[in-house]
């Protein structure tokens, strides 16, 4: 999720590219295990600079009608220079480092149209980082055939994005994909076990495309899909929810004991009954982020070299931790409670007369705007537990306030619902959509690597 200002392109025809802005949403894509193992790349398309094209030829180029790809009416293989000039933005929008440092080591799935296709600042980058997904409603011709067929030369990876039932540009386009993404929700149902049926036999990797709710999850999983998007593991589970196991209780009331101002040796107390969290605290304290000259040994040393503030962090995000021995940039529930709480935080800090207490207001609200993914029951008696604060709570349970402005906007964000921003950033004045997203990818970064020495963070389970 960001925003890319193309700096520096050094390529001839740059420096007009250079007055182009490209904003980035990432969604989480998923292993049959539940854990993280991609991201797609919704990409909002820059606006030309006044005078590039007319209105109209702008809007073409920016948003073609549904059904037809942008460049339909150009020359085969070719495009409109205006057009042109927005894909090579969008090629090296993917190239810069924040956007890198988002992905956290994972694969990115990136929509392609035929402008990005044919320009050859796309051989720039990496194979085996970028996945290119191809549009049910890209133009299919000789040229584009020729084209991903160069492309596969040089180990690049296709993929059939959107497909809700076997077409004409699906049949030219299916023998150069690797993997199919399949509109889970909106494909016809008593078409989905012959299709992931066919295509699994054919060696085609599957992806289920839009699953928000845990039964379509669990369908797509039995009917052999290899992959899943969507957000259904953030939402609450009224049957198969997870336990809340005493270990987890004890974080509950370690967090409730932070919200006091605790002394060392109240801190001392609790944890002594919880090893598990000793353990933990004691990796964190001993950590080369934490460094003290010295080799931590006792609890005390711990908890005075890690501070309440980075232990109460510690211990919210914990609480999200699979049981699993996984890399945290590989848990999607904790690196979204992560990336959330930290765009809260940063967001915050952009809006007028805004102090550290509003930031921790926001981290919070972050962290805790979907705690009923892990503890079942509603979502306000879970809050009410911990108790936050009444802007805390009215943020995440009714969007009330800042707070809850804020929490619709990372919310739209992980969608790439860009529209949705457009109305919100009317109230969040003086944030800009192009803001929102930078700040976005920045929290996505500061997710995948905080609190590294903590890899293999164990969810606290019986």
């Amino acid at each position: 999720m960001t925003t890319i200002a193309i700096e520096n392109p050094g390529q001839t025809g740059a420096a007009d590219d250079a007055q182009l802005n490209v904003s980035f949403a990432r969604q989480p894509i998923l292993n049959r295990d539940g854990m993280l193992c991609g991201y797609e790349i919704k990409v909002r398309a820059p606006d030309l600079p006044a005078g590039a094209e007319s209105d109209a030829d702008a809007a073409v180029a920016s948003h073609p009608p549904a059904g037809r790809d942008a460049d339909a009416d150009a020359l085969p293989g070719r495009a409109p220079e205006p057009a042109q000039r927005v894909a090579r933005a969008v090629l090296r929008g993917l190239m810069q480092g924040n956007v890198r440092g988002a992905l956290t080591g994972h694969p990115a799935y990136v929509d392609v149209n035929r402008e990005m296709l044919f320009d050859d600042s796309i051989l720039h980058l990496p194979t085996d980082r970028f996945m290119f997904e191809l549009s049910p409603s890209i133009q299919v011709d000789d040229a584009l055939i020729a084209r991903i067929v160069q492309l596969h030369g040089r180990r690049y990876r296709f993929v059939l994005d959107e497909v809700r039932q076997p077409d004409e540009t699906f049949a030219k386009l299916l023998p150069y994909a690797e993997v199919v993404k399949i509109d889970f929700t909106h494909a016809p149902k008593a078409l989905l076990p012959k299709l992931a049926s066919v295509l699994k036999s054919a060696g085609k990797l599957l992806i289920a495309l839009g699953l928000d709710a845990q039964s379509d999850f669990e369908e797509a999983h039995g009917l052999g899909f290899d992959r899943f998007q969507g957000y259904f593991f953030a939402r609450a589970q009224t049957s198969t929810t997870r336990r809340v196991s005493a270990p987890r209780h004890a974080l509950l009331n370690l967090l409730q004991l932070l919200s006091g101002d605790p002394t060392v040796a109240q801190l001392e107390a609790e944890l002594k009954l919880n090893p598990v969290l000793v353990m933990h605290l004691m990796k964190l304290a001993n950590s080369s982020g934490l460094a003290v000259g010295h080799k931590v040994t006792t609890l005390r040393e711990a908890i005075n070299a890690t501070g309440t503030n980075r232990i109460a962090r510690w211990t919210q995000l914990l609480l999200y931790a699979d049981g699993r021995k996984v890399a945290l940039e590989d848990d999607p529930l904790l690196q979204l409670a992560a990336t959330r709480a930290r765009f809260m935080e940063l967001a915050i800090e952009r809006l007028p007369e805004a102090g550290r207490d509003e930031a921790d207001a926001a981290f919070l609200t972050g962290v805790f705007s979907f705690v009923d993914a892990v503890f079942g029951g509603s979502l306000e008696s879970t809050l009410n537990v911990l108790t936050l604060s009444r802007p805390i709570q009215a943020g995440i349970l009714h969007r009330q306030g800042v707070l809850g402005l804020l929490l619709t906007a990372v919310e739209a964000l992980e969608r790439g619902a860009w529209d949705e921003l457009d109305a919100l950033c009317a109230r969040l004045q003086p944030l800009t959509v192009e803001e929102i997203a930078e700040l976005g990818l920045a929290a996505g970064a500061w997710a995948g690597v905080a609190d590294r020495s903590a890899e293999g963070l164990e969810r606290i389970e019986d």
